[in-house]
Parts: structure tokens; sequence; C-alpha cells
């Protein structure tokens, strides 16, 4: 009977102490793990690549000779290259415009072209942009000469391919023609353009 008791105890007694040798009883909590967040990427269109379209607005000229100035409709075909870099965007282009403003009875200015360069920030689908570079006028009465533009504009990107746009540029043309006449414009327009 003792020897009985004895091995109950002992059977008891171990089946109570393997659970200490294999480790707590209880479940074991797990921390979660801390993953670092994504970093957030701006999501915008991307701007690199050809475009090329039409333009049409107004330009309000100036000259150094009294009562020889005008404004009327301009209009004309622009083209050019964009590099998105991320934020910022810079391109180079070209302009030609049509035009037919009255200065006086023998002077008018009938086009302007442009060279141009352009750097800007992405504001959501937008460039909000400042530009520049050289400009070229031919008028009636006065002659033609080379000059210098500079202004801002505003572009949003409206699908994947098609842009429109606004811009004001001022251009400063020194000793145009034989008669050596300084001419002013400023030209207010707005663009739509197909992108490559």
């Amino acid at each position: 009977m003792f020897r009985k008791a004895t091995l109950i105890v002992a059977a008891l007694s171990t089946s109570v102490a393997l659970p200490a040798f294999a480790g707590s009883p209880e479940p074991v909590v797990v921390e979660p793990a801390i993953t670092p967040a994504a970093p957030v990427v701006a999501v915008g269109p991307d701007w690199t690549g050809f475009y090329a379209g039409a333009q049409l607005g107004y330009a309000d000229v100036d000259t150094n000779v009294a009562n020889v100035d005008g404004d009327d409709m301009i209009g004309g075909l622009t083209a050019g290259y964009d590099w998105d870099l991320g934020k910022y965007v810079v391109g180079v282009g070209a302009d030609y415009d049509f035009a037919d403003v009255g200065l006086s009875p023998t002077n008018s200015l009938d086009s302007i072209w442009r060279l141009k360069m352009r750097s800007g920030v992405k504001i959501g689908d937008g460039l909000l942009y400042l530009s520049g570079g050289y400009a070229h006028v031919d008028t009636s009465g006065f002659g033609d000469e080379g000059g210098k533009f500079y202004g801002a504009g505003y572009e949003h990107m409206m699908t994947e391919n098609i842009s429109v746009g606004g811009e004001v540029l001022h251009h400063e043309f020194d000793n145009v023609g034989a008669t050596a006449n300084d001419v002013d414009a400023t030209t207010y327009q707005v663009r739509a353009t197909f992108r490559f």
C-alpha cells in the first residue's frame, strides 16, 4: 500500500514537473513587428517628351516713336521638349506667331518667332513656370530685328497627352531696321498642346 501510494505521488509530481522543463504553460505573446512607413511619392503626370500645339491671344505693341503703337490679335504654333526632374520641369521650345498689329498707317507688326527655355515647378497636374530667350520681330515700315523676351505661364495636363495653358511674355527689340526704332511687345496667349 505504501509502495502504491509512493508510485502515485511520484507519477503526479512528474506530470506536474514536466511543463516546467518544457517551458511556461502560458502561450507566448509575440510583439508585432514595426515596419517603417513607405515614403510618400508625389503622384502627377510625367512631363518628359515632345509637344506641339497652337496658341491664340492678344499683343500690345509700343514704340519710341510718337503715336506709333497698337494692339490686336496674335496667334500661331508652338513646339518643344520638356524634361521632368521630379518636382521640377525644364524645357526648350520654339514659337511662331502670325500678326497684323497696326501701329500707324504705314507701320505694322507682322510676326514674332521665339527660341525659348523654361523652368517650372509642378503643382498637382499643373506646371507653373518662367520662360525667356531670343525673339525676332518682323514689321512693315520699320524692318526686322532680333531681341529678347521673358515672362511666365501656367500649363495644366488635361489628359495623358493633352495640356492647356496660358502665358504672358514681354519682348524688347532695340534699333529695329534702318530707322533704329525700339519696339516693345507684350503678348497674352492661351494654348493647347499634344504631348507625344
